[in-house]
């Protein structure tokens, strides 16, 4: 364990704090920019490689960049790997916006993989679990060149990349055939929607427009496919670690989605999963403060980790 993983977690400074604490429970992409563009310029990038633009399937948004220490200035054991999905409300994103994430987890060790995915309106659910189902084949098959371990790999994703890797894990129809679930080590989901029924019938109580901007476009306006498309209705998976986390200021929706999942995959299903709340945090700010030197996130989520041994 590296000696940042060690210390207690630092939040975010007071001054920026008090900034996101006055926005509230928003998506402010503005002022989220203002504040972390400065300090994500001056993230440190020493000593991590970076392969650009890997093809893991036959869509132009099939590619993914990884981060990891250069072969000869690590140890000769394989190291464990993480892949990464961005957020981006199922209809933008891009894997170059979550470069603070691969270096700050690449330096922790791991072999970071952040991919894209197909998007919205040109694509319908179930086509993000899909493709983390084929970020995840393809990060195994090439692990050996990559120094890492497929043993020891883990799916992290945020926001809508919390749906796809919550729909592709806990789905076991989304798992390789004959396989006794999927082949990781766990999976953390950070603000993810786990049940878009619920959003739809609650769309007055959040405070979601209609027609709903993020939810409609993947998963379309037939509401009643929605709750075939639920990830907390279908769950088959059997246990496995998992890591539950939304931001202290988080959108409703999401805040009450991890507290769902969370109940019914402790109730219903045999897990016993880890849940975490990122203090002093929205939505956004919670993960553009990663490689900041605010361990608000990326703490819990190495503790996590490094207690299953990576």
């Amino acid at each position: 364990m590296s000696a940042d993983a060690q210390v207690l977690p630092s939040g975010p400074p007071p001054a920026i704090e008090a900034r996101i604490r006055a926005l509230g429970a928003v998506l402010d992409m503005r002022t989220t920019q203002e504040i972390y563009e400065p300090l994500l310029a001056q993230q440190r990038r020493d000593g991590i490689q970076i392969e650009r633009d890997l093809v893991y399937g036959a869509d132009e948004r099939h590619r993914l960049d990884v981060y990891h220490v250069p072969a000869g200035a690590r140890a000769g054991a394989a190291a464990p790997m993480l892949l990464a999905f961005h957020g981006g409300g199922f209809i933008r994103g891009d894997k170059q916006q979550r470069e603070n994430l691969g270096l700050r987890f690449a330096r922790e060790g791991f072999v970071t993989l952040v991919p894209n995915y197909r998007l919205a309106p040109a694509h319908h659910w179930p086509a993000g679990a899909l493709d983390v189902a084929a970020a995840l084949g393809w990060a195994i098959e090439h692990a050996a060149q990559l120094g890492g371990d497929p043993k020891r790999i883990w799916l992290l994703g945020e926001s809508a990349g919390a749906a796809h890797v919550a729909t592709a894990a806990l789905l076991t129809r989304f798992h390789p055939p004959g396989a006794a679930g999927l082949p990781i080590a766990g999976a953390i989901l950070i603000s993810g929607v786990y049940n878009v029924q619920l959003e739809l019938l609650a769309r007055r109580q959040f405070g979601v427009p209609t027609p709903d901007p993020r939810n409609e476009p993947y998963f379309g306006s037939d509401f009643a496919r929605y709750p075939a498309m639920s990830v907390v209705e279908h769950i088959d998976a059997r246990a496995f670690p998992l890591l539950i986390t939304y931001a202290e200021l988080d959108l409703l929706p999401m805040q009450v989605q991890a507290g769902e999942l969370f109940a019914r995959l402790v109730t219903r299903h045999g897990f016993a999963p880890e849940l975490a709340v990122i203090r002093g945090h929205n939505h956004l700010t919670q993960v553009y403060s990663i490689n900041t030197g605010d361990e608000s996130l990326s703490y819990p989520v190495l503790r996590f980790m490094r207690a299953l041994g990576a």
